[in-house]
């Protein structure tokens, strides 16, 4: 083994890193969150050629889906998502008209297709605000996840894209700046969000994925950001609606860029 200069390792570090992050400030798509949803809505972006960037602000990606049901590491979908099971690559088998699979290799799969096809993924990194030009949502702010929790005054950065998707989750985060910083102008019933209703899987799949459209010019939501924005029930520990909500917003996209 040759031997290790630890000044070398730290240089190819902030080398790669710095190269990446640079290459990632204008961007067709980004994307705040990456879970199920986000990672979904990603690879299929990435796969068509658009430049699509992810911010997810935990360490590890994959939002809820590590966590299975109360930690017991097997997600539930629904048989209508075979085939995005198939091209991703995730193991899983047929129990009734469920199709279960081991959250933890569906999670790193989600991810790693992602990168593979092109996406450039970030994690500790916060989604903080958005850009709003000529009444448009035209990228966001970005800082360290660190910044937030240790309440520092750092100033962030901007990144530039032609959309930004919201699948930060049950906190629709992204959603709810965009709400604050134009005065309830989202379209939605009332312009603001209307807020997540208790858990009711039958609806609340159905819903993610009939209301993953647009929530204001540039700013799309996909995932329980949707539920959260329009007002749908949330759904636990099925993953199906997820899966196809990423999906669907990323084809949505697709049609506006092309």
């Amino acid at each position: 083994m040759n031997k290790i200069k630890e000044t070398d390792v730290s240089r190819l570090i902030i080398k790669e890193f710095y190269k990446k992050i640079t290459d990632s400030l204008s961007a067709d798509v980004v994307i705040a969150g990456a879970g199920p949803s986000g990672l979904t809505a990603a690879y299929y972006l990435a796969k068509e050629g658009i430049k699509t960037v992810v911010f997810e602000r935990a360490l590890k990606p994959g939002g809820g889906m590590p966590g299975g049901g109360i930690m017991f590491n097997v997600i539930v979908l629904q048989s209508e998502i075979e085939e995005i099971l198939k091209e991703i690559g995730i193991t899983y088998k047929k129990e009734n008209n469920y199709l279960l699979a081991d959250s933890l290799e569906a999670t790193s799969l989600l991810v790693a297709n992602a990168i593979k096809r092109g996406a450039k993924v970030f994690n500790l990194m916060n989604v903080e605000d958005v850009v709003i030009k000529e009444d448009r949502v035209s990228g966001v702010v970005i800082n360290w996840t660190a910044v937030e929790l240790a309440g520092l005054h750092v100033d962030p950065v901007t990144v530039e894209s032609r959309f930004v998707v919201d699948a930060t989750g049950h906190d629709a985060r992204v959603s709810r700046i965009t709400e604050k910083k134009t005065k309830g102008k989202l379209y939605t019933p009332t312009g603001k969000i209307e807020g997540e209703g208790p858990m009711r899987a039958e609806d609340a799949e159905t819903f993610v994925v009939k209301n993953t459209k647009e929530v204001y010019p540039g700013l799309y939501a996909c995932g329980m950001a949707v539920n959260a924005v329009f007002g749908g029930p949330r759904m636990g520990p099925i993953f199906g609606g997820m899966l196809l909500s990423g999906k669907k917003v990323a084809e949505k996209i697709k049609e506006h860029l092309s």
